[in-house]
């Protein structure tokens, strides 16, 4: 069991929002920090802007742009992380697809169409079954809305240049949890499934009846993934 800080980093257009349940789930008897991953434009400025504000050592897990980020922590200093979790991610960087898609939603960002993103993004976020949640929609909007449109426009710049961070994996040291939600239609389960087999000793834990926003969607059957995470 770990009382170490516990640091959680969001996902690409998320907030604090996304970690809500599991902050206060977890707040007891331990520290628990949700990182401002918005400033730099690089993946490798927003891993050294989070550990410039974070403490010496602690459990770190990050969600999809927030796992791109944690991995590149690992790389950089991997002696402060004392467990890392990986949520709703992956570890290759963009085909030419992807790309092609984030710089979309940039040029729509950056004329003035960032508003819409929220909502065009949302059916790819989360599983079949909340499409029509009204309440989770609110949260997803809200996330966006508090980012803004310049921060997502940095965020977007960052992923695209991101690196293959599956060569790095196998140097993990510390335990590792990979968690998916079984429905992620970004980042599916078999993406997950590599992840966890290249690094040394990772436990994989797929989320039933969750998309890529496992934490908002099933906020219970996750914090109880992330409890067994830290007191392993």
């Amino acid at each position: 069991m770990t009382s170490s800080p516990v640091l959680f980093v969001p996902g690409l257009n998320c907030t604090a929002m996304l970690w809500a349940t599991q902050v206060a789930e977890l707040g007891a008897g331990r520290t628990v920090m949700v990182a401002d991953h918005t400033r730099s434009a690089t993946i490798a400025g927003l891993a050294a802007d989070i550990l410039a504000d974070a403490p010496p050592r602690f459990a770190l897990a990050g969600l999809s742009m927030g796992g791109y980020v944690a991995m590149e922590i690992l790389r950089v200093a991997p002696e402060r992380v004392e467990r890392l979790c990986l949520l709703d991610t992956r570890a290759d960087a963009d085909g030419l697809e992807q790309a092609e898609i984030r710089r979309q939603t940039i040029e729509i960002a950056e004329r003035g169409g960032f508003s819409k993103i929220a909502a065009m993004q949302y059916p790819r976020l989360v599983a079949p079954a909340r499409l029509d949640d009204e309440a989770l929609q609110r949260v997803v909007r809200a996330m966006a809305d508090a980012t803004g449109s310049a921060a997502f426009v940095r965020q977007q710049r960052a992923i695209l240049g991101r690196i293959d961070s599956r060569p790095s994996l196998a140097a993990i040291r510390c335990p590792t949890t990979v968690l998916v939600g079984a429905e992620d239609q970004l980042t599916p389960p078999e993406l997950a499934r590599d992840m966890a087999e290249r690094i040394p000793a990772a436990r994989l834990v797929v989320i039933p009846e969750a998309g890529h926003l496992s934490p908002i969607e099933t906020p219970r059957p996750v914090g109880e993934a992330l409890k067994t995470w830290l007191d392993g």
